[in-house]
């Protein structure tokens, strides 16, 4: 089991009230919600190993030099992650890596690599089923049925998350997860800062996909007068060609971002007990305990 870390510690934030501190006043909602959210997903699937996937650098200059758009509209004006947050995040961000840490779950990050890089890498050499955790669609890429890779998209509740397979991915946007980058690139995502071909939006997107197989084949059609794509569409095709080729790979995770290696170690449960209690995290260090303790 894969975590989105990033993905999972703003969606507690935003969906657990921030009336929860410890007993220093520290706002700990996020911490509570993450470990709430990994014991009810570790209970229900069982995972042979979880690791937790991190942003070691959430907008790598490598990407930006491909597209100086890309998550721009995050930026503060110093040039930094703007925070959204209002200062009461970014204390619980170390703290969640030190309960992950305390129970047994290898917080994995790499230079010049975001969290979905990381993903990417171990999704793609881990030899057995993978589930990945997430709220961003981005990771669709990734979902391949014949090595049991799927998303549990959380973007409803993780009480109430999708399980992402081919079928999933092909019902929603008609088409394949083989061919979801190039779907992203097309369609864009204004979240990322990627603006998109002009004119081409979802249906228009999955449409193209469906007739011609990828990008390739396409750019090929635009350049044939005689295809099928409307005019409008196909000049937006040619007009947007360096565009396309630098999102492709903006847009496709990593698969080599670190070595890999899942660090297996023991739960520490009578630190992790101090830690909840010094947190204040209540029934939550319980929860996390008996998730990750069950044989």
């Amino acid at each position: 089991m894969l975590l989105d870390s990033a993905s999972l510690y703003f969606r507690a934030f935003f969906g657990v009230p921030d009336s929860l501190k410890s007993p220093d006043g520290t706002v700990v909602n996020a911490l509570r919600g993450i470990l709430d959210f990994t014991s009810t997903l570790t209970t229900k699937y069982q995972p042979e190993a979880i690791v937790a996937c991190w942003d070691d650098d959430w907008r790598p200059q490598w990407r930006v030099d491909l597209i100086p758009s890309y998550k721009t509209q995050r930026l503060d004006v110093e040039g930094g992650e703007a925070d959204t947050t209002g200062g009461l995040l970014g204390p619980q961000v170390p703290l969640i890596a030190e309960a992950f840490a305390l129970l047994g779950i290898p917080v994995v990050g790499a230079p010049d690599a975001e969290a979905d890089d990381i993903i990417g890498t171990f999704a793609s050499t881990w030899d057995g089923p993978v589930d990945i955790v997430t709220g961003d669609r981005d990771l669709f890429q990734l979902v391949d049925d014949d090595r049991d890779v799927r998303v549990l998209y959380v973007a409803r509740g993780v009480s109430n998350h999708d399980i992402v397979d081919n079928a999933w991915i092909r019902a929603k946007y008609g088409i394949d997860a083989s061919q979801y980058v190039d779907f992203a690139v097309m369609r864009g995502d204004a979240s990322d800062g990627l603006p998109g071909v002009a004119g081409i939006g979802d249906k228009t997107a999955a449409v193209l996909l469906k007739e011609f197989g990828d990008i390739d084949g396409i750019l090929a059609a635009a350049q044939d007068r005689w295809s099928s794509i409307k005019p409008r569409v196909r000049q937006s095709l040619l007009d947007s060609g360096d565009y396309i080729a630098a999102a492709r790979t903006v847009v496709a995770v990593k698969r080599d971002a670190c070595d890999f290696e899942v660090l297996t170690a023991p739960v520490q449960e009578e630190a992790f007990r101090e830690f909840g209690e010094t947190w204040g995290l209540g029934g939550a260090t319980d929860r996390a305990l008996t998730a990750l303790l069950a044989d």
